[in-house]
C-alpha cells in the first residue's frame, strides 16, 4: 500500500511539473517557433493540456505558433506512438 501512495505522489509531481511545457503558454513567438521535438513533447503531453485548457483559455492542445510541416510531424508521432501503443499492449481476453 506505501508503494502504490509513493507511486501516485510520484505520478502527480511528474504531471505537475511538466506541465510548465503545455503549447499556447506565450514561450514560442513567430521568430522563435517551436519545432519538431517541442511537436513530440505537445503530442505527449495533449491529454494533460486539454484538461488544463477547460480552465485556462489561454492553454492549447497544439502550438500555434510551430515551425510548420516538421512541428506537425512530431506531434501527430507522439499522438500516433502515444495512444496507438496503449492498444497494441492491452491482451485480449480469451473466450474460455
Amino acid at each position: 500500500m506505501k508503494r502504490k501512495i509513493i507511486f501516485i505522489m510520484i505520478i502527480t509531481l511528474a504531471l505537475f511539473t511538466l506541465t510548465g511545457c503545455v503549447p499556447g503558454d506565450g514561450t514560442y513567438t513567430s521568430s522563435e517557433p517551436a519545432g519538431f521535438f517541442w511537436g513530440v513533447w505537445h503530442g505527449w503531453v495533449a491529454p494533460v493540456s486539454l484538461v488544463i485548457g477547460l480552465f485556462n483559455k489561454n492553454i492549447r492542445v497544439y502550438e500555434v505558433m510551430n515551425s510548420g510541416w516538421w512541428y506537425d510531424f512530431g506531434f501527430y508521432i507522439a499522438i500516433i506512438s502515444g495512444f496507438g501503443g496503449i492498444s497494441l499492449s492491452r491482451k485480449k481476453k480469451s473466450d474460455d
